[in-house]
């Protein structure tokens, strides 16, 4: 199984609430359907400029709150949903049997992370052919109340839980940079193990707020974890064929998939 995850800056544009990059997301899922259905896929997208704008703008991270953060919190799910919906539309017209499932619905988080996951029905729809797309989402916190759980969480567990072969993370750029890609001395590692080995400082990853995150996290993976730029057409269908391209975190050794590497 593979995990491909649209990043919030592929799929919208961050600086114009509630865009969408149609062609974007058509030109993924015409690739994807080039391996469809001998690979197996679970599909993760973020919340680009539905998600974030109103999670700030209701203080979803904060927690539970009074009448006007739950109302907030059912619009943020709400706009989610849309956009989940547009999606599921567009890989549907590529006769890909995509499958919404709200991570509202199956996960329970505590102190940032997800405590409480029932995934028998994402490995079920995937035994059974269907793409389960899931998003970052507003979930129930044991602690806050209510949280934000976002997608690169969801991967996580999902690696952690289930037989994957591979993560790709899809970006508006061409992978990771040791500094600001927009600096003109700025470059590509292609490999970050070699990368992290050399410097284990990762706080220079984080230019966006999220890179950190998503290097601490893909380095707690086990499967072989692929950063590409999403918007360059055949940068997926490398990934998935294996082949080198963009930024790339190795398996685990002792990790032995029971799908090919």
């Amino acid at each position: 199984m593979i995990i491909v995850k649209l990043g919030g800056s592929v799929i919208s544009n961050k600086d114009e609430p509630f865009s969408f990059n149609e062609e974007a997301v058509k030109n993924i899922a015409e690739e994807i359907s080039s391996f469809y259905p001998e690979k197996k896929f679970v599909i993760v997208h973020g919340g680009g400029s539905y998600g974030h704008p109103l999670a700030s703008k209701y203080k979803i991270r904060e927690g539970m709150g009074g009448i006007e953060r739950m109302i907030g919190t059912s619009i943020t799910h709400q706009a989610m949903l849309e956009l989940n919906g547009k999606i599921i539309d567009i890989f549907l017209s590529k006769a890909l049997p995509a499958f919404s499932v709200s991570p509202s619905s199956i996960f329970i988080m505590k102190a940032g992370k997800i405590a409480y996951g029932n995934i028998k029905v994402i490995m079920e729809l995937v035994e059974r052919g269907f793409i389960p797309v899931l998003f970052g989402d507003v979930c129930l916190d044991e602690e806050k109340g209510i949280d934000i759980l976002s997608g690169d969480n969801i991967i996580s567990y999902l690696e952690e839980k289930m037989d994957v072969e591979k993560v790709i993370f899809l970006m508006d750029v061409d992978g990771i940079y040791d500094k600001n890609p927009e600096e003109e001395d700025a470059n590509l590692i292609e490999n970050i193990d070699e990368y992290i080995s050399i410097d284990s400082s990762i706080k220079k990853f984080d230019v966006t707020g999220g890179i950190e995150n998503k290097i601490k996290e893909a380095m707690n993976m086990r499967c072989r974890v692929y950063f590409i730029n999403g918007f360059m057409r055949g940068n997926l269908s490398k990934a998935i064929e294996g082949k080198k391209v963009g930024s790339i975190k190795e398996a685990d050794k002792s990790y032995k998939s029971h799908q090919p590497l």
